[in-house]
């Protein structure tokens, strides 16, 4: 069967750093960190107060924006999500009624749901009234796959409703189903990607598994240093990244703008360890990706790595680009900027790299000051480069020993 040719015509994303790719792309550029410490949590149980995070602000007023009907079953992973689809859809030119159409879908994937929902209705039930107490929404809001039928609801798609929970791989694995849906002609249009929203107990529970900072050790701007020698874990952010995927005929005869062609996608897993990264696999899953772009040869390539700035984790993924491409080809991490937006996280750093294509340039990973011997061996550039490339390798690494590689590339007629 022969696969169709799809495409992103429409990108959006509510990020730490930004609630517009543009916005985005402006801070990583000038080398801001939006992590800082949570106050905003103070009063609660375990001193959570002072852990480090990377909040989004959503701009004011948006939330009562939102039509009654659409809003009261949402908390802020769906704002989020909603936010950053309603931002690709414009960007998209999409009509309505294409959008409306059981020929469009919704795939929107995170890690848990709307935690702050969750963790209203654990008091409820703890500390409050019990079930007379409880919103008749607070399920909806709860659910794992509400961030994906609150926007579906929100903007009217009527195709399928899918919501990978494969914490930080879930919006890779959003847009890599998404790609091969439209491919396969069950869909012409998919609104795909992920979104998270920071919560306490996440922060807790990577302490707990020794993968998080130690805020006592460290300051908020530097603390996240993907590859970097003193390197010493990760700090959790939240936020959303939303793509619009499209048969590549169906964009072309309206006249679309199309950012790349999605040409390679794989996702698999280690099979062995849930918690540490795994390098065999790894490489395993972006050779695949590779192998369903058609190859490698004759692409300038950029990758976005994974790298939360733990030590295991950067190493494994250093050691599988190595092992491919040697010092061939240029890496960078984004959460040296803004930490790990976890389920958000590859479809934030997706629309990121597709501009960076579109500039002809790399951003360089934050507070890389010296490699760390066990990331040697790979292109890590230490300051913006410019750089003309056509083809982007994007990772995601999930607990679980799930991975999964998306590769875009420019499109060719």
């Amino acid at each position: 069967m022969n696969r169709r040719r799809v495409v992103i015509t429409g990108i959006g994303t509510a990020s730490p750093l930004g609630n517009s790719p543009e916005e985005l792309y402006s801070a990583l550029r000038s080398g801001k960190s939006s992590i800082r410490k949570m106050t905003e949590w103070s009063g609660r149980k375990w001193n959570v107060d002072r852990y480090f995070g990377s909040p989004v602000s959503l701009p004011e007023g948006y939330v009562k924006s939102l039509p009654r009907k659409a809003r009261r079953s949402m908390c802020a992973i769906s704002h989020f999500a909603s936010y950053a689809a309603q931002q690709a859809v414009a960007d998209s030119w999409l009509p309505q009624e294409e959008l409306s159409s059981v020929r469009s879908g919704c795939i929107i994937g995170s890690t848990m749901g709307g935690s702050s929902a969750i963790h209203e209705a654990y008091n409820t039930f703890t500390f409050g009234q019990g079930v007379d107490e409880l919103s008749s929404m607070q399920f909806f809001k709860c659910a794992s796959h509400t961030a994906a039928f609150n926007v579906s609801h929100l903007l009217g798609t009527k195709g399928v409703v899918i919501s990978p929970a494969a914490a930080c791989a879930s919006s890779l694995q959003a847009v890599g189903l998404a790609r091969d849906l439209v491919a396969a002609g069950s869909q012409d249009i998919v609104i795909c990607g992920g979104a998270e929203e920071l919560a306490p107990e996440v922060c807790v529970s990577f302490a707990a598994i020794f993968a998080g900072v130690d805020p006592e050790q460290c300051s908020p701007e530097t603390c996240s240093r993907p590859f970097d020698a003193k390197r010493c874990g990760l700090v959790c952010g939240e936020g959303s990244g939303i793509l619009v995927l499209e048969e590549y005929e169906h964009a072309r005869k309206r006249g679309a703008k199309i950012y790349a062609e999605v040409t390679g996608f794989a996702t698999n897993s280690c099979a062995e360890q849930i918690s540490q990264s795994d390098a065999v696999s790894i490489e395993e899953c972006i050779r695949a990706a590779c192998e369903d772009a058609g190859g490698m040869d004759g692409k300038k390539i950029y990758i976005s790595a994974h790298a939360t700035s733990t030590l295991q984790g950067d190493a494994a993924e250093a050691g599988a680009i190595r092992s491919i491409f040697g010092s061939s080809v240029p890496v960078s991490s984004l959460k040296g900027h803004m930490g790990h937006t976890l389920g958000a996280s590859g479809t934030i750093e997706l629309a990121a790299a597709l501009l960076m294509m579109e500039k002809g340039e790399i951003i360089p990973t934050l507070n890389l000051d010296e490699p760390g011997e066990d990331c040697s061996g790979i292109d890590l550039p230490r300051e913006i480069r410019p750089y003309s490339f056509d083809t982007i390798i994007k990772n995601s690494f999930a607990f679980g020993g799930i991975n999964a590689a998306v590769i875009c590339s420019k499109i060719q007629p």
